[in-house]
This record gives structure tokens, sequence and C-alpha cells, in this order.
């Protein structure tokens, strides 16, 4: 093995792969070719003498000896990060927690967690970035990460295969519930019935390889008819006030529902829980890791 000529580039680049998934994703966040990417990964994996990834249909991932070098190319950026930032005359990063988050824990859970924060630890910096649960458990392993909030659909199997496993706690378990516009006659009641959801039109996610996101009830015995496709929770929500369909949403986004959509839920069928997971690498975390973790923990509870 020799370490020597690897560039600060090459750990970069390969940070991203492991964090992305994928060649093409990483190349499209540092803003190089793909071929540029593969070619610094066959710099890296030179050096190293054997390889880092696993190159699969759907992605790319770490091998034992991909683990390891991408657990020191990690401290090395960190430190490099830390020393352009000291000789810049910025604060140190020390107090910086970098936190992912899926879409759904940003329309109440988060916000109120800040702002507690804002009030508990005003010297704290919070940075935070949205992304899927597959997405944000890459990141996590690449170090690009300290906290994340996942989420977790039955039968609640473990964010990922890697080793080691990370430290997870389960923040909430509500069931799903249903949005439905003010005006549509399912809004009546307390509950809406399962049996009535068959022949309802619905506002779904896109569809992904790696994410299943909630649009259309879980199984409805009949193939679903898919009137508007939104990523953006609140589109969704905007499009039910506007009786242009119904759409699934978890128990934590009730409070963030607009005018003239009711929050319901269903009954009959099996039961349709939903998680919400604080996920961290199995080490000593920072004090300010565990402040952060804390406010969200008890905006967790706080949120209904």
């Amino acid at each position: 093995m020799d370490f020597e000529d690897v560039s600060l580039t090459a750990l970069r680049v390969f940070r991203a792969v492991a964090e992305h998934g994928t060649f093409t994703a990483a190349a499209a966040a540092l803003g190089y070719t793909q071929s540029a990417v593969s070619r610094q990964m066959a710099t890296i994996e030179r050096a190293a003498g054997t390889q880092l990834l696993q190159r699969r249909r759907e992605g790319v991932r770490l091998t034992a000896a991909g683990r390891t070098v991408l657990r020191h190319a990690t401290v090395v950026l960190d430190e490099i990060e830390a020393t352009a930032r000291e000789l810049s005359g910025l604060p140190a990063a020390a107090g910086t927690v970098r936190l992912g988050w899926i879409p759904s824990a940003g329309a109440a859970l988060l916000p109120r967690a800040l702002t507690e924060l804002s009030h508990t630890d005003p010297g704290l910096r919070v940075v935070s970035r949205e992304g899927t649960t597959p997405v944000l458990v890459r990141a996590l392993r690449a170090g690009s990460l300290d906290l994340v909030l996942l989420g977790s659909a039955p039968p609640f199997r473990p964010p990922d295969t890697e080793t080691p496993p990370l430290v997870v706690e389960t923040l909430t378990e509500r069931a799903l519930r249903l949005a439905v516009p003010a005006t549509h006659p399912l809004a009546r009641g307390d509950f809406v019935d399962v049996a009535d959801l068959r022949g309802q039109r619905w506002i779904a996610g896109p569809s992904s390889g790696e994410d299943r996101l909630m649009g259309v009830w879980p199984g409805l015995d009949e193939r679903p008819e898919i009137a508007h496709t939104a990523r953006d929770w609140c589109a969704k929500l905007h499009l039910v006030a506007a009786g242009s369909g119904l759409t699934t949403v978890p128990a934590a986004l009730a409070p963030a529902a607009p005018e003239g959509v009711r929050i319901l839920p269903v009954r009959g069928g099996p039961q349709e829980q939903r998680r919400l997971l604080l996920a961290s690498l199995a080490r000593s975390p920072t004090q300010s890791v565990n402040r952060v973790a804390a406010a969200l923990r008890a905006a967790a509870l706080a949120v209904t």
C-alpha cells in the first residue's frame, strides 16, 4: 500500500461516492464528470492495493477495506477543513453539529428543536440538510453528518446492514394518518374506514429505487389512481386542500396541515405504524451532539 501520492481530491471523491452511492450522483454533487470520478477512484484503489467498492447494478457498496479507508479519510478531511477555518479566522467547528433529516421532520419537529436550542445554547451552531433515509444513512457513514433523523416502516429493520451497527433510538412510533380535503365526504367523521379508500384519487410521491415515498395508503386491494405526483410535503397538502385527492402523512405533519385539510386516523386492516429514529455512529458523541440530540428528543415528545 502506498498512500503518499493520494491527493485530497481523491479522498474527497471517495467520500462523495460512499455518501451518494453511485459515481453519477457523486459527480453531480462535486461538479465533476463521471469519468473524472472514475479516475480518482482508480487512483485511490491502486494506492490501497485492494478493492474499496463493490460495483452493483443499483450502485456501490464499501468493502471492509473501503470502510477502513473511509474512516481515516474522514479524519484527514476534517482536519484539513479545521485548519482552513482557523487560517481564515473563522470560528472552530467544535460547536457545530451537522444534522440530516427526512422531509416530514422538517415541518414541526426540527423548527421546534432549533428554537429551543437558540434559547438554551445560543453559541451552538446546527447545520442541517434534508434527504431520504438511505441517503442520510450513507452520509452518516461517510462522516458528512453527525446525527440523522430517519423514518422506518414495518418490519422495522435496521437502517442498513453495514458494520458496526449504527446507534439508533426510536423518538416516536405513531400510526400513519390520512390527509383529506375538508369538503370531502370522508372528512365528516373522526376517522376513515379503510374500506372507504377504494376508488379514491391519490397524491403520491415519485417512486424511487431506494426510498418509498408515502402517498397511497399501503395494502390497498386495487391499483390506485394517482392524480398528482409531488415530492414536497407542502405541495401535497395544498393539493389536498384544493380537493385534488388524498395523501398519507406521518402524524408529526398534522400541525403543519393548511386550512382546508383534515388529518384523520384510518381504521380497519393492519396497523400502519411509522417510527421516527435518531441515529449516529457508534462512537462517543461530543457535548454539542448530545445537546442537539436532547433537543430533538424533547421536540419529538412535544409534537403530536
